[in-house]
């Protein structure tokens, strides 16, 4: 079983390897907020934020989507 840590670093993989279809895949069933904030920041570190509108677009709604009040995924 994948460690709590890996989501981020293996969406940003995806991201480098250009697969950006993929890794919206992934954003849009993020398994928490804290994973989604995690990405955005390697994104920002990686200097990744704002190359990819459409991505950079599935990440803030997926964001809003999961931070929303009672909004959850069942597990």
């Amino acid at each position: 079983m994948a460690k709590a840590g890996d989501w981020a670093p293996r969406v940003l993989a995806l991201l480098r390897a250009g697969n950006t279809a993929a890794a919206m895949a992934q954003m849009k069933v993020a398994p928490s907020v804290r994973d989604l904030q995690a990405l955005q920041a390697a994104m920002a570190k990686a200097q990744l934020a704002g190359r990819w509108r459409e991505v950079d677009a599935v990440l803030a709604d997926s964001l809003l989507e999961l931070s929303a009040p009672r909004k959850h995924r069942a597990p």
